[in-house]
């Protein structure tokens, strides 16, 4: 079995509050789980308007499929321009 993790963090340099970020990442996680079959949270900085941390995780038995279903996610995220991609990190962990 084959474990992809992918943490993505973004900066809304633009955004004001806590509502306006909400709107952002319900936005992504909703487009991101329409097109692609991966888990994908919010999974830190929930009080921090101006940055957003991304977890996706995918499985499977095959890591260049893995890799490359990761790194479809991360070019998407990035194509939608709702905020600056800020750092990425990328585990892949055969188990």
């Amino acid at each position: 079995m084959v474990v992809g993790i992918l943490k993505i963090v973004f900066h809304l340099p633009e955004n004001r509050s806590l509502k306006g970020k909400r709107k952002v990442v319900r936005s992504m996680i909703d487009k991101v789980k329409a097109r692609f079959n991966v888990a994908i949270a919010e999974i830190g900085s929930n009080d921090k308007w101006q940055r957003i941390e991304l977890g996706i995780t995918t499985v499977g038995n095959d890591r260049r499929h893995i890799d490359s279903s990761l790194n479809h996610v991360l070019d998407f995220l990035d194509s939608l321009c709702l905020a600056q991609m800020v750092e990425t990190d990328m585990d892949i962990l055969n188990i």
